[in-house]
Parts: C-alpha cells; structure tokens; sequence
C-alpha cells in the first residue's frame, strides 16, 4: 500500500511508481489533468455530462395530463388502507393514451400492496415531500405481499448458488434476503421484461439489430456492417461480449495491463454481454452512425460489438412524496425484510424528484436504466440501509442533491455493470460509504460530494483512520471497479476525538486501477491510503476554478 499525504511542488507532478501525484501552484488553479494537454491524454476522463435524464441537456417534461387518485376512492388521512384505491387509478392510466400524472393529495395515504408502473408516460405525483405534502406510509414489508412471482428467479438462485448468511457465533443461518438489493412498494418494470438476470436458464435470445465495425473509445462515430434495420431517434444498446477468458480484449479494456486478480465472472458467462451501454442513433450517413454518448469501448474485429434491441419504458415519473415506514428493528446485512421504498427498472429518459424516504431497508434502487434523474432525495431515520439510493446495471444516470441522514450498509453505491453514472452535490451525515461494489462497473463519478465520518480505525502507527471506500460485491466480480472512476472535489467532514493539526487515514484498499482522485479537502489534514495507486491531484486543496466536472463538461457541449 502506499499512503499519500500533502506533497507539496512547486514545479506541479511527482511521479512515484504508477501514480502521478499533481501539486497546484495556487488554489484556483485548473487541475491539471483538464488543464496541461500532455497530462490530459496520458489521464484521460471521461466526459460524464451525458448523464441525467436527455443526456444531460433535455429539461425533464411537465405532465399536465391528470388523472385524480380520490375519484377511485383514495382518501388521505382517514386511517384506511388505500392500496385498492390507489392500484386503480394506476391502472386506469395504464388504459389512457399519451402522458398522464396520477395525482395523490396532501395527507397520509397508507399502502399494503405494490404499486406497478409498466407503461411509458406515467407519472405518479404528490403534493411534496416535506410538511404539508404527500406521505405514503407502508406499516409492513414487502416480505408480507405477494409480488406476483417477480422475484421467482432471485430466490431460485439465492438458493441454488448457496447464498447464505452465516455467522455461527450468533446461531444465523439464512438465505439472503431477495430484497436486500431488488423490490419496492412504488415498483416500474417493463411489462414482461426481466427486472436483472441471475439464472441462465430464464435468458432470452438476444434481438441483434446490426454488428458494428469500427469505433473509438469516447467517440460518438461508428462504422456498420449494414444501416437497413437501424433509424435515427431508435434507443438501443451497444452490446460487448468478452468470449476470450481471462485475458480477453474486453477485460484489458475494462482493467488495463493491472496485476490486480480479475474475478471468473468476467469470462464464465460468455454469451452474456458484459459491457451494455443504451444510446441513442443521431445521424446515419451511408454505414457512419453517430450515437448520442460517447463509446464506452473501443469497437474492432479484436473487440467486437453489435447493436441491439433494448425493451424499456420512457418518460416515466416519480415526484413529490414522502415515502415512510414504522420503525423496525434491524436484522443485519443480507437479511433485510422489504421496507424497501421505489425500485426503477427497465426505463430510458425517466425521473424521480423530491422524494424523502424514512425508516427504508432501501431507499431507491435501480436496473437496466439509462439516462435517468434522480433528485432532491433525503433518506433518514435512525434503521440502518442496506442502500440510500442504489445505482446498479445502469447507464447515465444522475444523481443530484441527495441527502442521506440514516446508517446505510453502503451509502453511494456505484454497483454492478454501472457506467457513467454520477453522484453529484449530495451529502452524508452518518458514517458514509463511496461503495464502489465490484462487478464491472466503470467511468463513474463522485462529483462535489460531501461525507461527514467519524474515525472508527488506528493505523499501526496510531493515526485516526476510517474506510470510506468500504466496498461491497462477490470476489468473483472483482477488482473492486474498472478504469476511470473518478473523484473530484470531495469534502471530508471530521467528526469525533480529532484534535485540530492531527491527519486522518482514508482508506480504499481494495479498488480498481486507474482511478482519479481530484481534490480531496476537509476540515483535517487527509492522508489517502488508496491501492492500487491512484491518478491524484491536489489533495488538501479544494478546487474552486472547476467546482463540478460534471458542470464543467457540460458546459463545454
């Protein structure tokens, strides 16, 4: 391991080993890796800004269509259950054409039952999440609702794969919870579809639209083998297969030339696509396509890729709640009963806003999304979360200003298969996680976060230290991420037996390579125990020339 502490040069890069560590003449100086072209291209970033709802430049749309909840018999603050009466009037906007907002009321609903949405143009809708909006109070979890047989496949592999919670010294002995990462009360899916794959034996044939011929990393130029099939505004995914075991174009790519130990899942499924980015055609000229987000991977005959079908929803809307369940006691990790509040699947150009969710096993959760906003969220409570909100199997998704007050098992949680994907002007108050899960996930960003931790650690010569990289997922998912996960301007708040002039150890000790870390500041000198080594600049310093990333690609559009 290598610990990194405030290197201090006034002639700006250190290198040591494989990191480069950047020192900035002044605080409002442009880091490096934007501002000094030869360090731009040996450390490339991604260009993150095409996350959020519209690749990150569409406003999200207002739904004037609506469809009132009381007309079906749904009466807040009458102590009775209105899951019937709230079912209803979801399905009789199931029936109506065009967008629709299922409007609730201000008051407390109570709901006993899951509330669907599998159609595009749907939004449910409150009055707000604060005093004086819309609550929604679930008083049991969803291990007590029939969910139609939606988690089937889960609980058929959790029990297969011997997927247990064992700890002998407290006499526990149990399956995993289904719910500890899937299911929600307010739940979206495409009808039909599969919410995530676990088993093999439920994979359907994958609809190939055209293989693809030519492409560059973070360009948005293709070449196709044939354009008949394909029409500009058609959503679909880019598929990669890694077919070539362990040491296959596609791993590189993911993981560069790194001794880490890459885990089997990489190659045991072969005819799964590792890689998915969903996108958009923009233009076709003769066999040149341009998509709308740049290419998560090179694409040649080393490293194949193809276009296909994506079956998702659109334009799908969740807004204006408060979604609050009983307090409840805490089983522990994997063990989770349901009090799980929205679980979003399945949608392109989707959203959820001002949301505040209490006393949840989960808050939000996330699948198979692409180009999706999640904002305005607060998560409190004093149970602890498996997860605040969860962003996993997902591409472009933005998640902005979210605020978690409750324990959470793992707080910003870039999981399995996520891309491009960014948490961004969010804060979190108690002993937070930057959970990067293992499996795939690459190209996310923590842009100006704020974490406020208590040290809970010593390293061996007696300094506070704390994991804030604390991560989760199966060692056959690992490394912990792949390339190009990137922090940028992230704030340490220090709380506890902390004497001002005394460091703090933040320690990532089982990451991917060629992450970036940029600016790391609080209010106690930081030194970063990060392996494998890091891209870093300005640690101790707050960028201030380029607050966000995320804002400052965005403007360069």
């Amino acid at each position: 391991m290598i610990v990194f502490s405030n290197y201090i040069s006034s002639i700006g890069c250190v290198s040591i080993a494989s990191l480069c560590v950047c020192a900035p003449l002044a605080a409002q100086q442009t880091p490096q890796i934007l501002a000094d072209e030869t360090v731009a291209a040996e450390q490339p970033l991604p260009d993150f800004s095409y996350a959020g709802y519209g690749f990150g430049v569409e406003p999200i749309p207002r739904v004037t269509t609506e469809l009132d909840v009381a007309d079906f018999g749904a009466v807040p603050d009458d102590g009775k259950d209105d899951s019937i009466a709230l079912k209803a009037a979801l399905a009789a906007a199931h029936e109506m054409s065009g967008p629709v907002r299922v409007q609730l009321h201000a008051g407390r609903y109570q709901l006993t039952e899951i509330l669907w949405i599998e159609k595009s143009g749907v939004v449910l809708s409150g009055m707000g999440s604060g005093e004086g909006g819309t609550q929604l109070f679930m008083p049991r979890p969803l291990d007590q609702i029939d969910d139609g047989g939606a988690l089937t496949e889960i609980r058929e592999y959790l029990e297969e794969e011997d997927k247990y919670e064992r700890q002998p010294e407290a006499n526990l002995n149990v399956l995993f919870s289904e719910y500890s990462w899937s299911a929600g009360f307010i739940w979206v899916r495409y009808p039909g579809g599969r919410h995530a794959t676990y088993k093999e034996s439920y994979d359907r044939p994958i609809a190939t639209i055209s293989s693809i011929t030519g492409g560059k990393q973070f360009s948005r130029e293709l070449t196709v083998a044939s354009p008949e099939e394909l029409s500009v505004g058609d959503v679909v995914q880019i598929h990669w297969h890694n077919r070539e075991g362990p040491d296959g174009p596609l791993v590189k790519s993911l993981y560069g030339e790194t001794d880490l130990k890459v885990g089997s899942r990489h190659w045991e499924k072969p005819d799964r696509p590792l890689v998915r980015q969903a996108t958009r055609i923009e233009a076709i000229d003769g066999n040149q396509v341009t998509i709308a987000d740049p290419l998560l991977h090179d694409i040649s005959q080393q490293l194949q890729a193809y276009f296909a079908r994506w079956d998702h929803l659109t334009d799908v809307g969740i807004q204006g709640l408060a979604l609050t369940f009983p307090e409840n006691p805490y089983f522990g990790h994997h063990n989770e009963a349901g009090y799980n509040g929205i679980y979003f699947t399945g949608v392109y150009n989707g959203w959820i806003r001002d949301v505040r969710i209490s006393e949840a096993d989960a808050g939000i959760l996330t699948d198979d999304l692409a180009n999706v906003t999640i904002t305005n969220i607060v998560t409190d409570g004093t149970h602890k979360a498996h997860y605040g909100v969860h962003v996993g199997n997902v591409h472009n998704v933005l998640v902005e200003e979210l605020t978690v007050f409750n324990p959470t098992e793992h707080t910003f949680s870039f999981n399995t298969q996520a891309t491009k994907s960014v948490y961004k002007d969010s804060v979190a108050w108690h002993q937070p996680t930057l959970d990067q899960h293992a499996g795939a996930n690459h190209q996310n960003l923590y842009d100006r976060i704020t974490v406020h931790l208590v040290p809970d650690q010593t390293t061996d010569d007696g300094k506070p230290m704390y994991d804030l990289y604390k991560a989760g997922g199966a060692g056959y998912w690992n490394p912990g991420h792949g390339r190009y996960n990137t922090t940028w301007n992230l704030q340490v708040m220090v709380g506890g037996n902390v004497a001002p002039g005394i460091p703090i150890v933040l320690y990532a000790g089982s990451e991917g390579p060629d992450a970036r870390v940029i600016s790391m500041y609080g209010n106690r000198e930081i030194e970063l125990d990060f392996t494998p080594a890091p891209y870093l600049e300005m640690l101790n310093e707050e960028i201030t020339s380029v607050p966000s990333l995320y804002d400052y690609q965005l403007g360069k559009r």
